[in-house]
């Protein structure tokens, strides 16, 4: 194979796959089903994405190669707001607005947009290598899933869990709609507080409020205080003459004040504030809406403010206050504003009429089902997040006024009677209307969570029995984010339960957030966000400063992220391959809340896939040129080919468990060290000594071993390194391999316990330790690796003295030694370097090698280094609290350590007795 160049095999392998359907559903097998959490059609491919999905495909890969009748299902959500949002601004550049074409044209223009760029998310999971099904790809607007948005929305009101009220939503005045709290972004800013003093009827009393919002003074309806605050007893049922309006208002008491606040008064305004909205409610206040849906103020309220927005009429009523003596202080204030993600404007609780469902008779059957166990989060600990939402769950507002999306199936006479059905001609037969009737839609949409909350069973056919849907609902895992625990996974919990009757998903695996690597989240303004499509396929310097501070507005924060990234990135970012970023996604996959993703780590991983690359390589051409039968003809294994098919067995143990536990970096973790340390590391250069001069028989178990291995590796790996695992193993003869066309179809690698075997392992680990003793010793002594040296060996048991006769020809390949020599007691001991293995001492004569004092040295530290574990191990063995809580089996393990350090420390006293004696 040529050198390892990942971006000449990606597209290659991924085409050849997806044209071969090896996505699809083999048909047979048990099912195993994920639904892929519907990226926006407006949506490209960041990094919290590619963390998700690289796992996701993990698992699907994994449960192909086991045997599992295997569905990924794709599909895109339509993103009412994001995607209506962009299409205006499109439109915009060429001097057009949405009313100028009317709804039916601007929904054209949404669907053109949506057929000539909705396509980029899916072209970059495809580079991601996500092997999803394409070919039943869903969007949440097509007919078949619109037919059940229908269905679901009709059947619910029907049953009076949906309605339409007038009720306090978050509204965006740019957008002018309703938007839910996921679309709401709140942070701390700095704002100010306002005190201003309202005077009490025929009184020269006055109560001081604060507020953050002095226009919506315009809307108070009254003034709260505490019901034990002995301060304002005295007052509550009496009158506030309101300021600036030819109103009074009266004061109250509610449980909901804290006294401790401020006055301990608070302005009470439910139409534009949702805790003053339910303290309107429990006292029965009037509602007074005082703005537009562009955040004007309107005309219920004075004359004097009305057309004003809203922060032109803060400033007007702030001076009116101060003009009358009654603005009492104005306090700098950090306080948490809610702004629309869209738009970026803070948002406005706004009394509106809205459809909203009932949630509660819902939400009770979806908190059993996790409480009962028959749904799973992991970790646990996501379940509490779930929980409290459920528990204390509100009716979910429907309604967005929007023209892209799924339009709301009501329809209303001239009176404003609502009908609600499938279609005009079914409202008219259901509710027997006559023809000449004349009725009109709802002009509203729905929110986009409605049709994803039925993500897992629409996709799959329903409302029509379909054999995918009986065949994979309920689905296996859900993978998400801990953010949208609340406004999807437990909505597609309670809307499964309601229509199939049954769970969605088995398991919720909830990822952790993926930041930068000082654990900051990944954001634009702070230019530490990465694209993983940069990370794939590299990006020179000045592509990705035009990329960072594309579109940014103001000049000084494009110049601190061009000079921020010209110094993180000098060189822009090379092309690492898809395979090197996946992999280090799943090393980072912990159970935390927060992934940091370090470059550096990529870069380690690219070297890994190196690594693995080079090693098949060397394979390859030790193994090319034989033309006998490797699996057919008669073999003689060596202890090093026995040891390296057990640490493998136990390689694909670990594997195998991590994964059933979703534990991807310690799925990461096993091939990483087996690859690197055991198979590169020890095993080839194990082998090279038998392939050149062992027998017939040995060389031909040898050579065996190593394709065997290496095939069994690319298998085991193939979930995590998807591409390079695939270009190598179709190197592999197919009498190793078998005549599949492809590795993804092959069986994935379980535990052969025949394969298990100690006796190797205990061999190779006497052999390793030999190796690295010398190797230490070598070094220490600053001897040339190329200088041969004898190497003696003292004080080892009947085994060791074995092993020795056993394994010369490995270890002189190894270590290159001028001879290897087992002393007898007896035998005159020159002075030497030392390293130990066990009890048996391995000495390395130092006459004519040896820097004397660099080796007292180099011993006194070994002597100190035993003596603090010899203290550590004293330490534990001598504490009760140790003693009688460990298990007896490791408090005798540590018992068990103090005479081989007692022993380790007086060799090492005895060498450098005679070290001191050159």
């Amino acid at each position: 194979m040529k050198q390892y160049q990942p971006q000449e095999i990606e597209s290659h392998w991924y085409k050849k796959w997806e044209d071969a359907g090896y996505f699809a559903p083999s048909g047979n097998g048990e099912p195993f089903a994920i639904m892929i959490p519907p990226p926006n059609v407006t949506g490209t491919l960041h990094m919290g994405h590619a963390f998700q999905h690289s796992l996701v495909d993990s698992i699907i890969r994994h449960q192909r190669m086991k045997g599992s009748n295997t569905l990924w299902q794709m599909g895109t959500d339509h993103a009412g707001i994001s995607t209506q949002l962009l299409v205006t601004e499109k439109l915009a550049a060429e001097g057009i607005k949405p009313s100028d074409l009317g709804r039916d044209k601007f929904l054209e223009k949404v669907w053109e947009w949506k057929e000539e760029s909705g396509d980029t998310i899916s072209n970059q999971l495809r580079r991601l290598g996500a092997s999803l099904h394409w070919e039943t790809e869903r969007f949440t607007l097509d007919e078949g899933l619109s037919e059940a948005v229908l269905e679901v929305f009709v059947q619910l009101y029907d049953e009076g869990l949906i309605y339409r009220g007038k009720r306090l939503v978050n509204w965006d005045p740019v957008l002018e709609t309703s938007i839910s709290d996921l679309e709401v972004v709140s942070e701390d800013e700095n704002g100010h507080l306002w005190h201003f003093k309202y005077p009490l009827v025929d009184s020269d009393e006055f109560l001081i409020v604060a507020t953050t919002r002095p226009e919506t003074m315009l809307g108070d309806t009254a003034v709260a205080v505490h019901p034990d605050d002995e301060r304002y007893q005295h007052l509550v049922g009496k009158h506030i003459q309101l300021p600036l309006c030819d109103r009074t208002i009266p004061i109250i008491s509610d449980r909901y004040v804290d006294r401790e606040f401020g006055t301990g008064c608070v302005k009470i305004t439910p139409a534009h504030d949702f805790n003053d909205y339910d303290l309107g409610r429990r006292n029965d206040l009037p509602l007074i809406n005082i703005f537009n849906k562009d955040a004007s103020i309107n005309d219920d309220a004075p004359e004097a403010y009305r057309g004003m927005d809203r922060y032109e009429a803060r400033k007007a009523i702030v001076k009116a206050f101060e003009s009358l003596d009654l603005l009492d202080k104005i306090e700098d204030h950090k306080m948490v504003v809610p702004r629309g993600e869209k738009s970026g404007v803070a948002i406005e609780p706004f009394l509106s009429d809205q459809w909203f469902v009932n949630t509660k008779p819902l939400a009770e059957p979806a908190i059993k089902a996790v409480e009962n166990g028959d749904i799973e989060f992991i970790p646990k600990n996501y379940e509490n997040n779930y929980f409290a939402w459920m528990r204390d769950i509100q009716d979910w507002c429907i309604s967005r006024q929007q023209w892209w999306g799924h339009r709301i199936p009501a329809w209303y006479d001239s009176t404003g009677k609502v009908y609600v059905g499938r279609s005009e001609e079914e409202v008219r037969s259901k509710y027997d209307l006559a023809n000449e009737l004349t009725l009109s839609r709802d002009e509203d949409v729905l929110d986009t969570w409605f049709s994803s909350a039925l993500w897992t069973f629409s996709t799959l056919g329903w409302p029509e029995k379909t054999k995918a849907l009986a065949t994979f609902h309920t689905t296996d895992v859900m993978v998400t984010g801990h953010d949208i625990i609340t406004f999807w996974v437990s909505r597609m919990i309670m809307m499964s339960l309601k229509f199939m009757g049954e769970i969605p998903f088995k398991k919720v695996y909830v990822t952790g957030l993926v930041t930068d690597v000082e654990g900051q989240k990944m954001s634009k303004s702070k230019s530490n966000g990465l694209d993983p499509l940069d990370i794939m396929d590299g990006i020179d310097l000045e592509a990705l400063v035009s990329k960072r501070t594309a579109n940014m507005l103001q000049p000084k924060m494009a110049a601190k992220i061009e000079k921020s990234t010209r110094k993180e990135y000098p060189d822009g970012i090379s092309a690492y391959g898809t395979d090197a970023l996946r992999f280090t996604f799943y090393a980072i996959a912990t159970r935390s809340r927060t992934i940091r993703f370090d470059m550096n780590r990529v870069e380690g991983y690219r070297n890994f896939c190196n690594k693995l690359w080079n090693a098949s390589n060397f394979v390859f051409m030790n193994t090319s040129d034989s033309t006998d039968d490797l699996v057919g003809g008669d073999k003689t294994f060596s202890v090093v080919d026995r040891w390296i098919n057990s640490e493998f067995q136990k390689t694909a143990s670990a594997v195998n468990l991590a994964m059933e536990t979703f534990r991807f970096d310690l799925a990461a973790k096993a091939i990483y060290e087996f690859v690197w340390d055991e198979f590169c590391g020890w095993y080839l250069e194990l082998s090279k000594p038998i392939i050149l001069s062992g027998s017939e028989k040995q060389q031909r178990a040898s050579r065996y071993t190593l394709l065997s291995i290496l095939e069994s590796t690319l298998r085991l790996a193939h979930p995590f390194l998807p591409y390079m695992t695939e270009e190598i193993w179709q190197n592999i003869p197919t009498s190793i391999r078998g005549e599949s066309e492809t590795i993804m179809l092959q069986a994935y690698p379980e535990n052969d316990k025949s394969l298990d075997d100690v006796d190797a392992e205990d061999d190779v680990r006497w052999i390793k330790s030999v190796v690295t003793a010398t190797r230490n010793i070598r070094g220490e002594m600053d001897i040339s690796f190329g200088k041969k040296i004898p190497i003696l060996f003292q004080n080892g048991s009947a085994q060791d003295k074995l092993r020795l006769e056993s394994n010369k020809v490995l270890l002189s390949f190894l270590i290159k030694p001028e001879s290897l020599v087992w002393l007898n007691n007896g035998d005159t001991i020159p002075v030497s370097a030392t390293g130990l293995v066990g009890d048996m001492q391995i000495l390395v004569p130092m006459s004519g090698l040896i820097d004397k004092d660099a080796e007292i040295a180099r011993l006194d530290k070994e002597i100190d280094r035993r003596k603090k574990d010899k203290a550590r191990v004293e330490g534990k063995i001598n504490n009760p609290k140790f003693v009688d809580r460990a298990p007896p089996e490791i408090v005798q393990k540590e018992k068990d350590k103090l005479p081989e350090i007692e022993s380790a420390i007086e060799q090492l006293k005895n060498q450098r007795v005679r070290v001191l004696s050159i």
